[in-house]
């Protein structure tokens, strides 16, 4: 199997209202749509969101999950500057912040906020992780001092 990833999908309890934070609040364009499913175009792959029920029953598991989803998604920028942006602007619009623009130990700047079902996201400059000119994430550099 190839190392990579086509579609990333989260199942959602309330579709409309994760639509409405995604479209509204981060100004993300659908591609495809319908009453069950909506998909976004990302950097070389497609982030979705499904009815919780839909996916399960699709999948052939029981619907129900609850609190911490461990999973996290990650946005890197280019820059601290731009992380104190897209935080600034974030605030702004009323999301839900959870962790506030912080220095890990190895440097750069990250912030976490959660979408409308508590979804953990994060916004990242992490210099350990380069991007190229299209800003996706080519590698990571040597963590095994930390």
């Amino acid at each position: 199997m190839e190392q990579r990833i086509s579609v990333l999908t989260l199942g959602a309890d309330d579709l409309p209202a994760m639509r409405a934070f995604y479209e509204d609040k981060l100004g993300w364009k659908p591609v495809a749509q319908n009453k069950y499913i909506v998909f976004y175009q990302m950097n070389g792959f497609l982030f979705s969101l499904a009815k919780r029920p839909f996916l399960a029953d699709f999948v052939g598991i029981s619907p129900e999950g609850s609190g911490f989803r461990a999973v996290i998604t990650g946005y890197n920028v280019a820059s601290e500057a731009e992380v104190r942006e897209i935080y600034d602007r974030l605030k702004t619009k009323g999301v839900k912040i959870v962790k506030s623009p912080t220095v890990p130990s190895f440097g750069g700047l990250f912030f976490y906020f959660q979408d409308v079902e508590g979804n953990l996201l994060e916004v990242a400059y992490n210099p350990l992780i380069p991007l190229n000119d299209h800003r996706d994430a080519v590698g990571h550099k040597s963590i095994d001092h930390l």
